[in-house]
């Protein structure tokens, strides 16, 4: 049995689909490490340790969850804190083909590790953060698909030079 489990994911802004993901991966383990990568191959919109901010802040209400930014390979993350499956999200079928070769070469890398993968609420299956975060760039509402912390530091960084 499998008592611990890690979602790991750029969070770039942090959705409700994200939450609607962790709230119910909760509801499976007694232990689940929200993972906010560094990724230095993208260009966020927020930095490492605002994503990881905003994280603990939209999930707090969640007991059995912990949230941790990291730099480098998931699997490593994963031997440290001796965790063994992968939450991760399928908005569409589109997003199966990377997500099973993730899963796959994750495994390749640590033999031991499952994947498990959650659909989100119906509701959530159009939101990412990528839109979010085009939404906000062009002065969109976004307040209807994130937490309404994300949504108030969207507005900041809107405002930003």
């Amino acid at each position: 049995m499998y008592r611990s489990a890690i979602y790991p994911g750029t969070f770039d802004p942090i959705t409700n689909g994200h939450k609607d993901l962790v709230r119910r991966a909760a509801g499976i383990f007694e232990h689940v490490l929200v993972a906010v990568a560094g990724n230095p191959g993208k260009t966020p919109m927020f930095t490492l340790d605002e994503r990881v901010d905003l994280a603990r802040r939209v999930l707090a209400d969640i007991p059995n969850v912990e949230v941790t930014g990291y730099g480098g390979l998931t699997v490593e993350l994963m031997q440290q804190r001796d965790i063994k499956v992968v939450v991760r999200g399928l908005r569409a079928v589109s997003d199966f083909e990377f997500e099973f070769q993730l899963a796959n070469m994750q495994r390749h890398l640590l033999r031991d590790i499952e994947t498990v993968f959650l659909t989100p609420q119906e509701q959530f299956t159009f939101i990412s953060s990528t839109l979010i975060r085009e939404i906000a760039t062009y002065g969109g509402d976004a307040s209807e698909f994130v937490h309404p912390v994300v949504a108030a530091e969207l507005r900041k960084k809107k405002r930003a030079p």
